[in-house]
């Protein structure tokens, strides 16, 4: 007969025990690969295959904050590619590239130069100044696509005036709005900093794509740099991941940051296993990533929809105003079609997992939404002018006027 002891201790078992999994889970995973299919938001939003998954559950066993060996393999198969001496295995980009601002600068008073639109200044909560103290500069380009030397130049701080935060770090960001920074212009940015003692920083979340795009391999694009961070779940469709290269001494100090960071994870294996299928499985793919992101341009145009920032990758920002529709139009009637699709707004992600029929039932709404309208009475001319300002934000929600 069970002792109290013991039946006290079924009981809290049974308490704690968790079962996520619900009784049509297969059948809810395949719905939901479905869904994925036919969403522009982002290209964070793929999911492990099959195929990913039986290769990952194949990875080493190991704690990585001590040593994990399939991690430690791809930190260094990452670093030889990009032409560096080693990698760090981190959980996020944003992660990453905080933890490599904050291993460049050491004492401030210091500042870090980006583009006005960089995922560092816009989309990292703050983090340079809360991390590091740094105070960041941003800088809107001249041409409307990227920074050029003579964009930089003048806005970088130096001397020893107490009243200023010299510049240590230029931050750029390739691709940044799916567009590629030319790389004429990144060899001059990082010549010209290096020669001011300025350390270079690539923010390379969708470097990736540059590659397949450009045919520059990834020491060519990663050279300019002392520090690069690399995005495993962007494009290239691992669950999770980012790997920062640099220097060894540079590593070795971003290591004991990401501690610090509470980045330090333990059994990695799986999620690196993930990462090589991808490195090796998905990045032949940006190619098609990229046609379909083409063929939704064009189809755009072919209606009459301006494009605020072209499709040089994997998404685009387009503007309906020109047909006289809304976003909010767009995005109610998009989740209104017999098989939705998801969108939240100017931007549009092709992804490796985007069907190529979610891209012809959009533009037939697109379409059908501009008959309507012309049919109601709407003409060109209604188009409202947009008045010409200094800084062009081509992220646009999908509000519904109240």
């Amino acid at each position: 007969m069970p002792s109290l002891t013991d039946v006290r201790f079924a009981e809290i078992a049974q308490e704690i025990a968790c079962d996520v999994l619900s009784k049509s889970q297969d059948d809810d995973n395949i719905l939901k690969l479905q869904e994925i299919s036919r969403e522009f938001v982002s290209d964070t939003i793929t999911v492990p295959t099959k195929e990913m998954n039986a290769y990952a559950l194949r990875a080493s066993l190991g704690d990585d904050v001590y040593f994990e060996p399939s991690t430690a393999l791809l930190e260094a198969h990452v670093a030889k590619v990009t032409g560096k001496e080693a990698g760090l295995f981190l959980p996020t980009g944003t992660m990453s590239n905080q933890i490599a601002l904050r291993t460049h600068l050491q004492q401030p008073p210091y500042s870090v130069i980006t583009d006005a639109r960089a995922h560092i200044y816009r989309m990292e909560a703050g983090g340079a100044a809360f991390h590091s103290g740094a105070n960041s500069i941003p800088i809107i380009p001249d041409n409307d696509h990227h920074l050029t030397w003579e964009d930089i130049e003048p806005r970088i701080v130096s001397g020893t005036d107490v009243h200023v935060a010299p510049t240590r770090i230029i931050a750029l960001e390739n691709t940044l709005n799916g567009t590629i920074m030319p790389q004429k212009d990144v060899l001059e940015i990082s010549k010209n900093a290096h020669t001011r003692d300025i350390i270079m920083h690539l923010d390379g979340a969708r470097i990736w794509h540059v590659a397949a795009e450009t045919g520059l391999s990834m020491k060519e694009l990663c050279d300019p740099f002392d520090s690069a961070s690399l995005c495993l779940s962007k494009g290239l469709g691992a669950p999770i991941g980012t790997i920062l290269v640099g220097s060894k001494p540079f590593i070795t100090k971003a290591r004991w940051f990401r501690k610090l960071f509470g980045g330090g994870m333990r059994q990695t294996g799986y999620m690196v296993g993930c990462a090589a299928y991808a490195l090796t499985h998905n990045f032949p793919l940006l190619p098609r990533v990229h046609a379909l992101a083409k063929r939704m341009q064009q189809g755009l145009e072919e209606l009459g929809v301006g494009i605020l920032s072209p499709a040089e990758t994997c998404m685009l920002f387009y503007d309906p105003s020109p047909i006289g529709v809304e976003y909010w139009e767009i995005v109610e009637g998009a989740a209104q079609l017999p098989h939705p699709i998801k969108l939240n707004g100017s931007r549009l992600v092709m992804h490796i997992q985007t069907s190529p029929q979610a891209i012809e039932d959009f533009l037939e709404l697109i379409r059908t939404l501009k008959e309507e309208k012309a049919a109601a009475g709407w003409k060109p001319e209604n188009a409202s002018s947009k008045k010409k300002t200094l800084f062009r934000d081509v992220y646009v929600k999908a509000v519904r006027p109240a």
